[in-house]
């Protein structure tokens, strides 16, 4: 996969891009990275990339003509790639979003800045626009990095484990359960027994249920979409009773 950030700040993807996962799947050949800055497109002798709103208000506003040069000279036209704006007003980032986002050969994504983008932007060159959460960032750059990771390591060949994304949190709907290493106990804390018993079907069944816990303890919302046997339905019945009778002994 390619991805094309358009940002005013290129140097900050220095440190993310060239640690870890993001450095290992690069130099797998499995993602390429390429920093477009877009004062370059600017055509004036200060490279000035905003300038005031109209109609008053405070903050500047990114100008049109060099983010739209910018995405035109890098995105060959009808190419049919994502071109998607880094936006608090954008759909919000999901594990499910990332999922479709790794299916393409190609993307795009616009750094936002300052106060926001111009208008015309959206309507000449952008296809998307993306949030990574209900907050407000001083730019994009950081939820471009955001992005960049969650997708990258849902590619062929990223991770050691090429079954590992599907174990994690939001990828079947749930939470992660717990997890264990090394040493068997410490400071009067020891690892469940089951995880140390070899019994595969165990401890499948352990997680599921630690998952299924997790999520009704801190996600609740999660499980009215994820997919259930009838089983895990009573499991999940059984925690509300648990739930219930607790509340009411903390009342007494």
């Amino acid at each position: 996969m390619r991805v094309d950030i358009f940002t005013l700040f290129p140097e900050m993807f220095s440190g993310p891009l060239t640690e870890s996962i993001l450095k290992r799947a690069q130099e797998a050949g499995a993602l390429t990275v390429a920093l477009h800055n877009i004062r370059d497109y600017t055509t004036d002798r200060h490279h000035t990339a905003d300038d005031t709103p109209y109609g008053g208000g405070g903050g500047m506003i990114m100008k049109v003509e060099p983010i739209v040069a910018a995405v035109e000279a890098v995105i060959p036209p009808g190419a049919g790639v994502p071109v998607i704006l880094l936006s608090p007003q954008g759909r919000v980032f999901t594990q499910r979003v990332a999922s479709e986002l790794a299916g393409y050969e190609r993307l795009a994504l616009i750094c936002g800045h300052y106060e926001g983008v111009d208008e015309r932007v959206k309507a000449l060159v952008v296809t998307d626009e993306i949030s990574i959460g209900d907050y407000v960032l001083t730019g994009g750059e950081l939820a471009a990095m955001v992005i960049v990771d969650a997708v990258a390591r849902l590619l062929p060949g990223v991770l050691g484990d090429p079954d590992a994304p599907a174990h994690d949190s939001h990828a079947a709907g749930l939470l992660e359960g717990p997890h264990y290493t090394r040493p068997p106990e410490f400071r009067g804390l020891a690892v469940p027994e089951v995880l140390l018993s070899g019994h595969e079907a165990k401890i499948a069944q352990w997680r599921r249920e630690q998952a299924l816990r997790r999520t009704w303890e801190r996600r609740p919302d999660l499980l009215l979409t994820a997919s259930l046997t009838e089983k895990e339905c009573w499991f999940l019945a059984s925690l509300a009773e648990e739930t219930i009778a607790q509340r009411a002994r903390q009342r007494q």
